[in-house]
């Protein structure tokens, strides 16, 4: 089960997209319970009640990108042998497999590189697929979907995401991969390749045109997110204008735009905070 992760406004979209192409993969949008779930199943003994179970999944502001009625997912639940994390979690995500009428399903999620260990002792089928971009071009596409941001801040939390993931990464030995934004954009075959390879999934050239069923998937969330927690509201036209780019083929201009449009104070300011992660990633400073 590929689960992507990855910094935001790494290409972890446009992957998804690309993997939802694949005739076996369901790749719905973002879950963000999937840690909440695993720690109300271990705190309960693998025993938590239903309506708990349902207020983690459900209350999260996406769910209504699912297309899942609540009370098909409580019904679901209640057919379970038992309530621990995996059945839990494979329950739920069959039923989005279901209802793309495909027999497996997957997961994108960027924030979950910093929980890959825990879901990957829920789940021992999960994958994970970390999409590294150059952090640069990562802030350039911050600021340009939230406007002014301080480049060292990015670069601060760009570089601590990154080396916690990788930190994880030995544990998680052959259930991890990392690819790079610049070469999934470049050349995607060999990396879409690579990563079904990891998830033992079978090669399908369709995963070369995902623009085929992204407007679909990108429909689903054509809707407004209400405010949660420290996330603010987020309108349904936003939405849109934020994931736009997977309607359109890979883009290789999108690697390296920072030699252009960042000025010297600007690079130096992002390479101050972040330059060590740069260099041992290989990307010239």
């Amino acid at each position: 089960m590929p689960f992507v992760v990855g910094v935001n406004r790494s290409g972890t979209t446009l992957l998804r997209m690309m993997l939802d192409s694949h005739p076996e993969l369901a790749m719905p949008p973002e879950t963000h319970f999937v840690p909440a779930v695993i720690e109300i199943c271990d705190g309960a003994g693998g025993e938590p009640p239903i309506a708990e179970l349902l207020e983690a999944i459900t209350g999260v502001r996406e769910w209504g990108d699912f297309g899942i009625d609540a009370a098909e997912l409580e019904r679901a639940l209640s057919g379970l042998g038992s309530r621990a994390a995996a059945p839990v979690l494979r329950c739920f995500y069959g039923l989005c497999a279901t209802r793309a009428g495909k027999p497996r399903a997957g997961d994108k999620t960027p924030a979950y590189g910093r929980s890959m260990t825990a879901i990957a002792a829920a789940l021992p089928e999960a994958r994970f697929v970390h999409v590294i971009r150059d952090g640069r071009d990562v802030a350039l596409s911050i600021r340009d979907r939230s406007g002014e941001r301080p480049w060292g801040r990015i670069a601060h939390r760009w570089s601590e995401r990154i080396a916690d993931a990788r930190r994880q990464a030995d544990e998680l030995g052959g259930a991890y991969l990392e690819v790079r934004y610049e070469a999934l954009v470049t050349d995607p075959e060999p990396v879409l390749r690579e990563i079904c390879a990891l998830a033992e999934l079978g090669w399908d050239a369709a995963l070369l045109d995902h623009r085929a069923a992204a407007a679909s998937r990108l429909a689903e969330m054509d809707r407004a997110l209400p405010a949660q927690g420290d996330r603010p509201e987020l309108s349904a036209e936003r939405r849109m204008q934020v994931h736009e780019r997977v309607l359109e083929p890979p883009d290789p201009s999108r690697a390296g735009r920072w030699r252009e449009q960042m000025n010297a104070a600007q690079r130096r300011e992002f390479e101050d905070v972040a330059g060590a992660m740069l260099s041992e990633l290989g990307y010239e400073l």
